[in-house]
């Protein structure tokens, strides 16, 4: 697991958001933006609130990620003061992991129910017909 090591947390009154950047040691190339807000989250206990991932930078030669993140009490002052496009790639990001979970899910239980089906004929004794002559 990685540890989450914060660089600063600025309470920016004048903006009304919370601007926290940290360093995720041994993430360098795997960590994703919507992890990396599920992290930041635990961390610092903000549920119920909006947190935004605004800078993801890997280092060169180094193996951690430092981010950026605002995180704002309401989410429509989150709206007004961040560009519009990075709430357009957020939801396109969560709309692509609810197709992949529902794709899972659907597959899942017809591997199940197939495997039911395989047992349930295994188990069930077949019944043979006489065969009929052509006369």
């Amino acid at each position: 697991m990685s540890i989450i090591e914060t660089i600063t947390d600025v309470d920016n009154t004048f903006l009304s958001r919370r601007e926290i950047a940290c360093n995720f040691a041994g993430l360098g190339g795997k960590l994703k933006s919507l992890e990396a807000v599920d992290m930041i989250t635990k961390e610092f206990k903000l549920d119920g609130k909006v947190v935004i991932p605004m800078r993801l930078r890997t280092h060169v030669g180094k193996s951690h990620v430092t981010g950026t993140f605002y995180v704002y009490d309401d989410e429509g002052l989150a709206k007004k003061h961040v560009n519009p496009t990075i709430f357009s790639r957020i939801e396109k990001i969560k709309t692509k992991l609810a197709e992949a979970q529902a794709a899972e899910t659907p597959a899942e239980e017809a591997s199940e129910e197939t495997s039911a089906e395989v047992k349930a004929d295994d188990a069930a004794p077949e019944e043979t017909k006489p065969e009929e002559k052509d006369e």
